[in-house]
Protein backbone atom coordinates (compact mmCIF):
# COMPACT_ATOMS: atom_id res chain seq x y z
CA UNK A 1 0.00 0.00 0.00
CA UNK A 2 1.30 3.49 -0.82
CA UNK A 3 0.61 6.62 0.36
CA UNK A 4 1.70 10.47 -0.73
CA UNK A 5 1.60 13.45 0.67
CA UNK A 6 2.79 17.09 0.17
CA UNK A 7 0.87 18.42 -3.10
CA UNK A 8 -0.64 22.26 -2.67
CA UNK A 9 -0.57 25.40 -4.53
CA UNK A 10 2.85 27.12 -5.07
CA UNK A 11 3.90 29.98 -7.56
CA UNK A 12 6.21 29.16 -10.24
CA UNK A 13 9.69 29.16 -8.86
CA UNK A 14 8.88 27.71 -5.67
CA UNK A 15 9.27 23.98 -4.40
CA UNK A 16 7.10 21.33 -2.98
CA UNK A 17 8.18 17.69 -1.16
CA UNK A 18 6.37 14.86 -2.21
CA UNK A 19 6.67 11.86 -0.02
CA UNK A 20 5.66 8.24 -0.53
CA UNK A 21 5.30 5.65 2.57
CA UNK A 22 4.86 2.08 1.37
CA UNK A 23 3.44 -0.43 3.86
CA UNK A 24 2.71 -3.77 4.09
CA UNK A 25 5.24 -6.03 2.02
CA UNK A 26 8.04 -3.99 0.95
CA UNK A 27 10.97 -5.44 -1.02
CA UNK A 28 14.26 -3.43 -1.14
CA UNK A 29 14.88 -4.42 -4.75
CA UNK A 30 11.72 -2.48 -5.51
CA UNK A 31 11.66 0.26 -7.91
CA UNK A 32 9.45 3.26 -6.71
CA UNK A 33 8.49 5.42 -9.20
CA UNK A 34 6.45 9.01 -9.68
CA UNK A 35 3.94 9.69 -12.42
CA UNK A 36 1.92 12.45 -12.97
CA UNK A 37 -1.43 13.83 -15.20
CA UNK A 38 -2.40 16.85 -16.05
CA UNK A 39 -5.99 17.23 -17.34
CA UNK A 40 -6.64 16.05 -20.50
CA UNK A 41 -3.24 14.16 -20.80
CA UNK A 42 -2.36 10.77 -20.23
CA UNK A 43 -0.07 9.61 -17.23
CA UNK A 44 3.41 10.03 -17.68
CA UNK A 45 6.39 8.78 -15.90
CA UNK A 46 8.61 11.29 -14.14
CA UNK A 47 11.32 9.74 -11.99
CA UNK A 48 12.29 6.47 -10.28
CA UNK A 49 14.35 5.47 -7.99
CA UNK A 50 16.10 1.74 -6.49
CA UNK A 51 15.87 1.06 -2.99
CA UNK A 52 18.77 -1.41 -2.53
CA UNK A 53 21.33 0.52 -5.12
CA UNK A 54 19.89 4.11 -4.87
CA UNK A 55 19.79 3.89 -8.38
CA UNK A 56 18.11 7.31 -9.93
CA UNK A 57 16.29 8.68 -13.17
CA UNK A 58 14.67 11.74 -14.12
CA UNK A 59 12.72 12.72 -16.76
CA UNK A 60 14.85 15.11 -18.76
CA UNK A 61 12.24 17.77 -18.31
CA UNK A 62 12.72 17.59 -14.34
CA UNK A 63 16.60 16.66 -14.03
CA UNK A 64 18.25 19.29 -11.95
CA UNK A 65 14.96 20.43 -10.90
CA UNK A 66 13.25 17.27 -9.15
CA UNK A 67 15.58 15.11 -6.41
CA UNK A 68 15.03 11.87 -4.75
CA UNK A 69 15.57 11.07 -0.63
CA UNK A 70 14.96 8.13 0.99
CA UNK A 71 14.06 7.52 4.91
CA UNK A 72 14.47 3.77 4.77
CA UNK A 73 13.15 3.76 8.10
CA UNK A 74 10.06 4.55 7.59
CA UNK A 75 9.76 2.83 3.74
CA UNK A 76 9.79 6.64 2.65
CA UNK A 77 10.52 8.19 -0.43
CA UNK A 78 10.19 11.39 -0.99
CA UNK A 79 10.63 13.81 -4.39
CA UNK A 80 12.15 17.51 -3.63
CA UNK A 81 10.57 19.35 -6.38
CA UNK A 82 12.54 22.74 -6.78
CA UNK A 83 12.32 25.56 -9.52
CA UNK A 84 8.47 24.59 -10.00
CA UNK A 85 6.58 25.92 -13.23
CA UNK A 86 3.34 25.79 -14.56
CA UNK A 87 3.31 22.66 -16.79
CA UNK A 88 4.77 20.83 -13.49
CA UNK A 89 0.76 21.12 -12.51
CA UNK A 90 -0.09 17.51 -12.18
CA UNK A 91 -1.89 14.96 -10.18
CA UNK A 92 1.44 13.02 -8.82
CA UNK A 93 1.01 9.23 -8.44
CA UNK A 94 3.72 7.28 -6.22
CA UNK A 95 4.34 3.62 -8.04
CA UNK A 96 6.00 0.57 -6.99
CA UNK A 97 7.24 -1.80 -10.06
CA UNK A 98 9.93 -4.72 -10.07
CA UNK A 99 11.83 -3.71 -13.22
CA UNK A 100 14.44 -1.25 -13.51
CA UNK A 101 14.14 1.01 -16.04
CA UNK A 102 10.33 0.83 -17.18
CA UNK A 103 8.20 4.04 -18.18
CA UNK A 104 4.74 2.97 -19.20
CA UNK A 105 2.13 3.03 -16.38
CA UNK A 106 1.16 -0.36 -16.91
CA UNK A 107 4.93 -2.12 -15.56
CA UNK A 108 3.91 -1.20 -12.11
CA UNK A 109 1.65 -2.68 -10.01
CA UNK A 110 0.61 -0.64 -7.02
CA UNK A 111 -0.16 2.91 -6.74
CA UNK A 112 -1.00 5.21 -4.37
CA UNK A 113 -4.14 7.50 -4.58
CA UNK A 114 -2.15 10.67 -6.14
CA UNK A 115 -1.54 14.35 -4.20
CA UNK A 116 -2.44 17.29 -6.58
CA UNK A 117 0.23 19.44 -7.08
CA UNK A 118 -0.73 23.23 -8.55
CA UNK A 119 2.38 25.62 -9.85
CA UNK A 120 0.65 29.36 -10.39
CA UNK A 121 2.33 31.65 -12.98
Amino acid sequence: QLEESGGGLVQAGGSLRLSCAASGRTDRRHVMAWFRQAPGKEREFVAATRWNTGLEYYVDDVKGRFTFSRHNASNTVHLQMNHLKPEDTAVYYCAVGLQWGRLAAGEYSAWGQGTQVTVSA
